[in-house]
């Protein structure tokens, strides 16, 4: 018997649209939450942040411009009434600075741990109790960590959002998306190093608010 795929199945549908699935000879469909940063949202396919996946930020050190990069998302997520969380910071998250960038604090969840493994850990059951977007700081991750964190993401539909240093950008990554933040002259930058199904190294950086 020959199964015909013009017409999906509903379940078969709801994969199509979701961005976890796709046809044959079909670009994919990638769910994505907006960046804020209209520059780097022209870059990313799905235009902004990939749902249900895990996504790397690089950086040479802590307060290059990171959180500057994701404070948008983060507002718009809590102002949604949707939790968010951040799972052992290398410095505590200022509270008046995420209020002023329209962050809602009482959606909002800190979490430190004593080591690496835990931060990740930690990540995954906060992905899997509902939080809309976990970030998590954890340098030493290896890549089946990395690859249950990214489960934890697509089973729960959430966002998992790693801090690295920036020397880990030449290791392999199951991450769906990769970005770089520098500092240049005084701006956060971020370049596109890689996008689920394709490299982005070479990409011009992008200023943070444009």
């Amino acid at each position: 018997m020959r199964l015909s795929l013009a017409t999906p199945p509903p379940e078969l549908t709801a994969l199509l649209d979701s961005g976890r699935l796709w046809r044959g000879q079909q670009a994919p469909r990638i769910a994505a939450e907006a960046s804020g940063h209209a520059r780097l949202d022209a870059l990313l396919p799905g235009g902004g942040w990939p749902k249900a996946a895990l996504s790397e930020v690089l950086h040479p050190q802590p307060g290059t411009g990171e959180l500057a990069l994701v404070l948008p998302l983060l507002a718009r997520l809590t102002q949604a009434e949707q939790h968010v969380a951040f799972v052992a910071p290398p410095l505590i998250p200022y509270a008046p600075g995420l209020a002023q960038g329209g962050v809602r604090l009482d959606y909002s969840l800190v979490v430190q741990t004593p080591n690496p493994a835990e931060s990740l850990w930690s990540a995954e059951q906060l992905l899997r109790a509902g939080h809309a977007a976990v970030l998590v700081w954890a340098d030493a991750a290896s890549v089946q960590s990395l690859r249950r964190l990214q489960l934890a993401a697509e089973e729960s539909g959430g966002m998992a959002l790693l801090f690295r240093s920036l020397k880990r950008a030449a290791e392999p990554s199951p991450a769906a998306l990769r970005l770089a933040v520098r500092r240049e002259h005084g701006t956060p930058r971020v370049q596109v190093l890689k996008t689920r199904g394709q490299a982005g190294a070479g990409l011009r950086p992008v200023a943070l608010g444009q």
